[in-house]
């Protein structure tokens, strides 16, 4: 079953309005016949603009976190709903980032991932794990595990974006193997079909994350498993077009 690659950049705490909207342009004629789903998500104060600029290209824009309630007493956070108002389309839900600084857990990650999808808006649910975790050979048990609770009663699960982050790879410069990579993409893969059965697995996408390069997205691309990527640090120059256009590598 053909998958349709998607490739992601999440801007971190990067980029003041007037420079994403200089980067945006950038790019904009750089990918505009690219034959992947590309996602840009920036910061907050720069989604109204992203949005805008985006209009009527291949790009679409996400967040990078949302809270599962509509609205309330939660200063500080913002809504699926407010971000589905000004046409926001994808969302990042537990990157290890979050994880780590905001004590978010597996329960914090399902219910965001549940509101998007209530709310049509596709969640990139994050897993991985430590290098500690990797040397111990819990690396599988983690990642499962993590998936299993993240993508639990889900209605559609084939509407979610999951990826698979090594935490040990994220802006280290260090890239899991292709081979590791694409086996623990397999992983999630394989969890998602004792869950939800293999019509389910087949469907699903996956993406890989951690330390992705133009010169190291032709060899990912290329294991069965991984369907994108969600890219970091390459994503904050033009150079993210590389990686967007990959398949013209070949």
């Amino acid at each position: 079953m053909s998958r349709k690659p998607i490739i992601a950049g999440n801007w971190k705490m990067n980029k003041k309005v007037h420079e994403a909207n200089e980067l945006i342009r950038e790019l904009i004629p750089l990918v505009e016949e690219t034959t992947v789903e590309c996602v840009f998500c920036p910061p907050y104060i720069d989604l109204i603009e992203a949005v805008h600029l985006t209009k009527d290209t291949p790009i679409e824009i996400g967040a990078q976190n949302m809270h599962w309630e509509d609205h309330g007493a939660f200063t500080g956070e913002i809504a699926g709903d407010m971000l589905k108002d000004i046409g926001v389309k994808f969302v990042i839900i537990g990157h290890s980032e979050r994880r780590q600084y905001n004590n978010e857990t597996d329960e914090d990650v399902n219910k965001k991932a549940k509101k998007a999808l209530e709310l049509d808006m596709t969640p990139i649910v994050c897993c991985g794990e430590t290098l500690e975790q990797r040397e111990q050979g819990k690396a599988q048990e983690v990642v499962v595990g993590q998936v299993k609770k993240d993508l639990a009663n889900i209605d559609d699960v084939t509407k979610v974006v999951v990826a698979y982050e090594p935490i040990w790879a994220i802006g280290t410069g260090k890239t899991a193997t292709n081979e590791q990579a694409d086996e623990a993409c397999g992983w999630v893969r394989e969890t998602v079909r004792e869950m939800y059965g293999p019509d389910a697995a087949e469907k699903i996408r996956i993406q890989y994350g951690g330390s992705v390069k133009p010169d190291n997205i032709v060899e990912l691309m290329a294991e069965p498993n991984i369907d994108g990527a969600l890219v970091g640090g390459a994503s904050l120059t033009k150079d993210f077009s590389d990686i967007v256009n990959y398949d013209k590598k070949k």
